[in-house]
This record gives structure tokens, C-alpha cells and sequence, in this order.
């Protein structure tokens, strides 16, 4: 089964609908015209080999670099030239656990 996610014109991902193998050449006309949902649609995959990473509900797609990328976790983190969401520092390198705190803009340890 191949996926194909549904963009609006904002390139933002509305859903994401399975295909039949058959079908996977002619997705986006499978999808639009056979079934008649109609729209933009951008395959996917869930083993990350085209795409970068598999669509979901509410991620963009950049047509430029032919990716999808996620939501921004937090507004303070910054979009870097992988399509990766960073945060302004980086989290600590150890075995604990750590939880990013937007209103200190720090990592913090989580006492398990």
C-alpha cells in the first residue's frame, strides 16, 4: 500500500490516505479524479525513503526540497538546512531524561 497526504494551498497537510499498490503510479489522479476528493496529493512513506519523513496532519510540505516537514515544536526552535527543528541550545549530551521548558528556553532534567 503506498500513502499519499492531502495538502491545502499553504502546503500544509490536511490527512493522509492509503492507495492501493495498483494505484501508486497515478496516486494523486487516483485519489482526486477516481474517488473525487479532489485536491493536491503528495506521496509519502512510512520507511522515510522519499520525502524525508512520513507526512502527518498538520506538517508542510516544501515543494523546493520535496519534503515534509514537521510542526514547530516550540517557538523558539529554528528550522535548519536537514529540514530538522533545532532548539536555541542544545540538549545535554547524558543518559537522564530531559524535557524542553519554553519559558526558561532550557533543557530540564525529569526526575524519574
Amino acid at each position: 500500500m503506498a500513502h499519499f497526504a492531502e495538502i491545502d494551498s499553504d502546503s500544509k497537510v490536511i490527512r493522509v490516505l492509503v492507495v492501493p499498490d495498483e494505484q501508486e503510479h497515478r496516486g494523486q489522479e487516483y485519489l482526486a479524479d477516481d474517488l473525487g476528493f479532489g485536491g493536491t496529493w503528495i506521496q509519502t512513506s512510512y520507511n522515510h525513503k522519499i520525502r524525508k519523513q512520513y507526512a502527518g496532519v498538520d506538517f508542510k510540505y516544501d515543494a523546493d526540497a520535496d519534503v515534509f516537514i514537521a510542526p514547530q515544536p516550540f517557538p523558539s526552535w529554528t528550522l535548519d538546512d536537514n529540514h530538522d527543528w533545532q532548539p536555541p541550545t542544545a540538549k545535554p549530551e547524558s543518559d537522564d531524561i530531559y524535557s524542553w521548558n519554553e519559558e526558561k528556553l532550557a533543557w530540564e532534567k525529569i526526575n524519574a
